[in-house]
């Protein structure tokens, strides 16, 4: 796939202020002038966002409902009531769930954990967990990344005598369940200053009001702040503000002393002695949390990250790991299956939007190929399966694309559904699904706008090899962590050249390992570009071309820098790939 790239020169005022600011701050111009395009314009933004400081951090207390929150947990520690937190199983329910818990532990024990198994109770507030909290002797329920549409358990669980304080983050109905209290940024009626923490990230703020209200000092919050990087990396949610402190602190933590069960992850993941990003949760931490919920029950996800002995902990992640090992398999023939029926109805007519339905398809499995489908057709995607007489599944979508609004817009053919901006999950009865379809298509082309379904890069700055020292690469490393609304800044360099030694590499011969010269330099850059091995033969060539790419470090050489080539393209004056 070659991209379209979205290159716009910088105005003279742009230029004039980016030369400024990085006099002030001591950077290059070219990364001062990334920080203005990201609205970051004065020398105290700057140092806020190079340094955040737990300090900022928004008081609790302006999250409507939390003094009543507060309340109803002391009275409940007060009356030596038992007390059920109660998460989703992905992986900003469990570390949600893991950081609540292992808070409250340290000052009370009657409390105890609850993950419904999404194979039999299905997404959110189920009666059978009502019904093992009852049969427990629960009188409070702390529900976490999930409960703000579960109108009719609520009120099952408040008929039983169980009380329910609400930590979500997905968008509210107009009409909000009757919980004791309701935790969540995006309702409408609530004024905190910060809309789009994580569920995790909902929780922690839970815990810093209680510990305020209580006299526990801050600092011991401190060591829990790397659930909350797990969870805000996990879920996608923008890296700026209340959770760029949360993240940029949380990653510290994961770095210097990780909770045991996360230790236990990292050290299956191979990632010892190398500093962990935001990638590495993405790409190798979240998925294992992921996985015991995708194939049996996220339970075991919780009882890792809250385990208190090592050795444990070890064998615990060493079985996730096998489950995400499985998980792998069926992803991979799902989205085969899933990419030949894309494939036949393309042949037919191309639709802005991609539904697809196989009974057959394993219900944890079908966000991820939904996530998948939506990279390589770059179009709103849900992928549904059957479950009795309902189909149950998940969205996910492009840049730019309000799929929830999309959803909602069917709601009256719909049994569930829930969930932000670019994800959510749904549910309809399965004869229904050919009309949901249909409709939901005519939402899809009615409302997407053309540049939504292209494949896009945005170019933050055109640079020349000369300029990446090693400075400029330590400057740039100080944007982390990275996400999105903050993603890594991504390079152009324009006329480069193959020193000669570049080749294809790869089990399948699918990716190309670069050495390049530009014709404003003698710098020879190592450069990766994964998946581009149809790039191979012009690069040899001997003709200019221009790449996208992003600087990162170089694993195998100390203080050396490596090119993630993004895209590559022939130079304005040189052939097209074909000719």
């Amino acid at each position: 796939m070659h991209f379209k790239w979205n290159n716009e020169s910088p105005t003279p005022e742009q230029r004039k202020a980016s030369e400024d600011l990085g006099l002030k701050l001591g950077i290059s111009p070219t990364l001062a002038l990334i920080l203005i395009k990201r609205e970051i314009n004065t020398e105290s933004a700057a140092k806020r966002f190079f340094r955040p400081q737990l300090n900022d951090l928004i008081n609790p207390f302006l999250m409507k409902d939390m003094d009543i929150a507060v309340d109803r947990l002391n009275d409940a520690m007060g009356r030596k009531e038992r007390i059920m937190v109660y998460g989703d199983y992905d992986v900003d329910g469990c570390t949600a769930v893991a950081l609540v818990y292992k808070f409250l532990q340290q000052f009370y024990s009657n409390i105890d954990y609850y993950i419904p198994n999404r194979y039999e109770e299905g997404y959110g507030v189920s009666h059978k967990g009502i019904d093992y909290a009852y049969q427990t002797g629960v009188k409070l329920i702390i529900i976490l990344d999930c409960g703000i549409k579960a109108f009719d358990e609520i009120a099952y669980a408040k008929s039983l005598g169980i009380d329910f304080i609400i930590c979500d983050h997905h968008v509210p109905d107009d009409i909000l369940p009757d919980a004791v209290a309701i935790l969540n940024p995006k309702r409408p009626d609530d004024t905190y200053p910060f809309k789009h923490l994580s569920g995790c990230g909902v929780g922690f703020k839970f815990m810093q009001a209680f510990a305020k209200n209580n006299g526990i000092q801050f600092s011991q919050l401190i060591p829990l702040l790397d659930f909350c990087a797990v969870s805000i990396a996990a879920d996608l949610v923008p890296v700026t503000d209340e959770n760029r402190i949360l993240a940029y602190h949380g990653l510290k933590q994961l770095n210097k002393n990780p909770n045991i069960g996360l230790k236990a992850i990292i050290d299956i993941c191979g990632l010892n002695n190398r500093e962990l990003s935001m990638s590495d949760i993405i790409f190798k931490i979240g998925p294992r949390i992921n996985a015991s919920g995708r194939m049996e029950n996220g339970r075991e996800s919780v009882d890792l990250l809250v385990e208190k002995d090592l050795i444990c902990a070890l064998t615990a992640a060493k079985h996730i790991n096998e489950y995400n090992e499985l998980r792998k398999d069926i992803d991979k023939q799902m989205t085969e299956e899933a990419n030949a029926i894309v494939e036949r109805l393309e042949s037919q007519e191309r639709h802005s939007s991609i539904v697809l339905y196989d009974e057959n398809w394993k219900k944890g499995v079908v966000g991820i190929v939904a996530s998948r489908l939506t990279e390589i057709y770059i179009r709103p995607t849900i992928v549904l399966t059957r479950d009795n007489e309902f189909a149950t599944g998940s969205a996910r979508s492009v840049t730019g694309f309000d799929i929830y609004s999309a959803i909602k817009s069917c709601r009256d053919i719909l049994v569930n559904f829930g969930g932000h901006t670019y994800a959510a999950g749904l549910t309809l009865k399965w004869d229904d699904v050919p009309e949901f379809r249909r409709r939901f298509q005519k939402y899809v082309d009615e409302h997407i706008l053309p540049e939504q379904t292209e494949p896009i890069l945005e170019i933050d700055a055109t640079i020349d090899f000369k300029d990446i020292t090693r400075k400029f690469h330590s400057d740039l490393k100080k944007f982390a962590p990275f996400g999105p609304c903050n993603a890594k800044p991504l390079f152009c360099t324009t006329g480069v050249y193959d020193f000669g030694t570049s080749k294809v590499v790869g089990r399948e011969q699918e990716h190309i390992k670069l050495e390049l010269v530009d014709s404003k330099s003698n710098n020879v850059m190592n450069g990766i570009a994964f998946g581009q091995s149809e790039s191979a033969r012009y690069i040899k060539s001997r003709h200019s071309f221009d790449i996208a790419y992003t600087i990162e470090d170089n694993i195998f050489k100390h203080n050396d820098v490596q090119l993630q080539i993004e895209d590559i393209r022939p130079s304005e004056d040189e052939e097209d790939w074909e000719e």
